[in-house]
């Protein structure tokens, strides 16, 4: 399985990517001027980003710029902006090893599409694309889309986003540690608020996400196996055939160099919820769920299941027995 990981200015982590580079399908990043999926980054990274980004090309490893943010606001149709995004992808296929743009906007993929032939365009994880009709509206403007997080493990899904991507000269990635909960009303919400973080002032009001405030009880935190979606590294090669690559979030983990060096080994020993993004290693205080523990055939179990969550304690008794004290 090849990877897209993504980028943290961490010397350490960039030469982790070079060293392992034949893992490594791409590098995504942010830029700045433009928001993303976790907000903007600030101008005054420019500089270690722009250095990173000429180590990585040096490398030979291809780069993804993030133009995924799920709001623009008032700059999301105007000439000037795309003007800007038209500038920004010209200079970094210039100077680095620039080959695809992941957004969630169809007007940008459709300018992309149109001003750079050569830059391959996928459809955000935020876009939800999970049916063969979600993909054939967009096939003019992608070239990839990510799964729709929910359906990690529904096989018989997955396979039919594959065959119809596959028919169409499409590809189907599925991003692997994702700690957001299934079907969380409020993500919409969120996504809009993270696209809009650099203009909130200081004193407002305060969101953390569904997700904090619902495992915050125990009785929730006791089963968040069921509610979510990540696959663990151990599980990565049942999907070999499903999909064309994985995507690591890794861009605001507290360590993602141990959420990259577990999967590129396909094992890990630890907390289960440290390779999560965001990580929710801190909604069972003084637990933890060892991986360790989980049985080999977790993922397999949950692929065949019937899906109806609510009269099955599966995931919860695996959880349950996962858990050990600090």
């Amino acid at each position: 399985m090849l990877f897209q990981t993504g980028y943290q200015p961490d010397p350490g982590l960039i030469e982790y990517f070079i060293r392992y580079r034949e893992k490594i399908s791409g590098v995504y990043f942010p830029y700045p001027g433009f928001t993303t999926g976790r907000g903007e980054v600030a101008e005054n990274c420019k500089e270690q980003l722009e250095k990173d980004l000429a180590a990585l090309s040096a490398a030979g490893i291809k780069l993804c710029l993030l133009l995924n943010g799920n709001c623009y606001g008032k700059d999301s149709l105007m000439p000037e902006f795309f003007q800007s995004i038209g500038n920004t992808v010209e200079k970094l296929a210039a100077e680095y090893t620039l080959t695809k743009v992941t957004t969630a906007s169809p007007v940008i993929a459709r300018f992309i599409r149109k001003n750079f032939p050569d830059i391959r365009i996928c459809a955000s994880v935020n876009m939800e694309i999970g049916t063969p009709e979600a993909v054939e509206y967009l096939l003019d403007d992608f070239d990839c889309f990510y799964l729709k997080r929910e359906y990690n493990y529904d096989s018989e899904r997955i396979k039919i986003m594959r065959d119809f991507c596959h028919k169409h000269g499409k590809k189907l990635y599925i991003l692997a540690n994702s700690g957001c909960l299934n079907f969380c009303p409020a993500r919409t919400f969120h996504d809009n608020l993270v696209a809009h973080q650099h203009e909130i002032p200081e004193g407002a009001m305060s969101f953390h996400g569904m997700c904090t405030q619902f495992l915050k009880q125990e009785k929730n935190a006791g089963n968040i196996l069921a509610k979510s979606n990540f696959i663990r590294p151990e599980d990565v090669d049942l999907y070999e055939e499903l999909c064309d690559g994985m995507k690591l979030a890794t861009r605001t983990n507290f360590n993602p160099r141990q959420i990259v060096h577990a999967y590129f080994n396909g094992r890990f020993t630890g907390n289960l919820l440290d390779l999560t993004e965001p990580a929710h290693s801190a909604v069972l205080p003084g637990k933890i769920i060892a991986n360790r523990k989980i049985p080999a055939d977790y993922a397999l179990h949950r692929f065949s299941c019937d899906k109806i969550c609510e009269k099955c304690d599966f995931c919860k008794n695996i959880q349950s027995n996962a858990t050990v004290l600090l």
